[in-house]
């Protein structure tokens, strides 16, 4: 029986454009969802991750006060935002009193006094006749100093502006990722099968240990990254708070960033110390002293202890996801991001641990390497 070439090209065509509208329909309709639900991703995403890196503590918590999923969740949430977000109301409380009277003092009051600059500053390369000039104008007029340079100021404040309130959205954000945390722990089985289940659809069902890898990673970079740099910054911040130094809650932030971004909180320490030193009563500053040395090197005692039970994910991995979280998503993203990145590169370094090489390859098709036409005949 012949087959008409006409019909069958205009069938081919009508198939085509079938399934073309068909695909088309289905991502106009995942695009849709994702645009409605796209808001709620980064917090869902924390929420997860912590509830997979706090997971082992909400079990302990659950055997040692011998009470249900339910209770125990709500107790590990309440501790949760305890002990998160009562130091960062506290050390934004601060910051918010800092600005206030510099704005006073610079505007109501003007009793802003800035001391003169040491003549050694002057003598500094490129930049230190200018910076001169321009700082013993600021200590005799300060008005005068400011309106040189209003432009940056401008600049400087839109960006001040803009990170307070993306903080401030942050924090909302942070609180909302706990609340999910506590929500999905009691759930823990059925999201169990659930993420065994997706891992089965997308790499076979030998591959569910691919799930073992996320968990080992998330906890290991949750607990030995990110946990160390908040409890260092939260430290640091009591630490600022009780010595009296300005904007605390700014430099506590900043530890933070440098923590996660494994710069260290050093950098922000030694300065405040020297400040202290040369402001600030002698017993304040040697307090504070003896305070920064177990913050500043506690670290170096807790990250090999917790990075040791999970994956060795490279340093630069974490300040790459950081710094890039950090920048597209936020304080939230600052989280998530080193996390993520981690999790890909795991993931990504195991796929190409399983990649056969050339003879491997040979091998499972039957072939030995001498056997691929190039070698000399027997």
């Amino acid at each position: 029986m012949s087959t008409d070439p006409a019909a069958a090209d205009s069938a081919f065509v009508e198939r085509a454009l079938e399934a073309a509208i068909r695909i088309g329909l289905v991502f106009l309709l995942i695009s849709w969802c994702f645009t409605i639900v796209r808001p709620f991703v980064i917090p869902i995403v924390w929420g997860i991750i912590i509830a997979v890196a706090a997971y082992p503590g909400y079990q302990w918590l659950q055997e040692k006060f011998r009470c249900r999923a339910a209770p125990a969740a709500v107790l590990f949430t309440l501790f949760m935002l305890l002990i998160v977000i009562a130091p960062t109301l506290m050390l934004s409380g601060t910051l918010v009193t800092t600005v206030k009277l510099l704005a006073e003092d610079l505007t109501v009051h003007g009793t802003l006094t800035i001391p003169p600059p040491a003549e050694s500053i002057g003598s500094w390369p490129l930049i230190g006749e200018p910076l001169h000039s321009f700082w013993n104008l600021a200590s005799e007029n300060i008005q005068a100093a400011l309106k040189q340079i209003a432009p940056q100021i401008r600049v400087v404040g839109k960006w001040l502006l803009a990170t307070a309130a993306g903080a401030g959205f942050g924090i909302l954000q942070f609180v909302f990722a706990i609340i999910i945390a506590g929500v999905l722990m009691p759930h823990a089985t059925g999201g169990d099968r659930i993420a065994h289940a997706i891992a089965a659809r997308l790499a076979g069902k030998q591959r569910t240990d691919l799930i073992e890898l996320v968990k080992k990673t998330i906890r290991s970079v949750a607990s030995g990254i990110l946990g160390v740099a908040l409890i260092q910054s939260l430290l640091a911040g009591l630490g600022f708070m009780v010595a009296g130094v300005p904007a605390a809650g700014f430099w506590a932030l900043l530890c933070l960033l440098l923590g996660v971004a494994q710069i260290g909180i050093i950098v922000v320490l030694v300065p405040v110390i020297i400040y202290l030193f040369n402001t600030a009563d002698t017993m304040t500053a040697v307090g504070f002293l003896v305070w920064s040395i177990p913050v500043g090197l506690i670290d170096n005692i807790l990250k090999p202890i917790l990075l040791a039970r999970g994956v060795k994910t490279p340093m630069v991995i974490i300040f790459m996801g950081a710094i890039g979280g950090f920048l597209s998503s936020g304080i939230i993203g600052l989280f998530v991001g080193a996390v993520l990145l981690a999790l890909s590169y795991e993931l990504f370094m195991l796929w190409l641990g399983e990649m056969p090489r050339t003879g491997e390859a040979e091998t499972r098709a039957g072939l030995s390497p001498a056997d691929d036409g190039t070698g000399p005949a027997s």
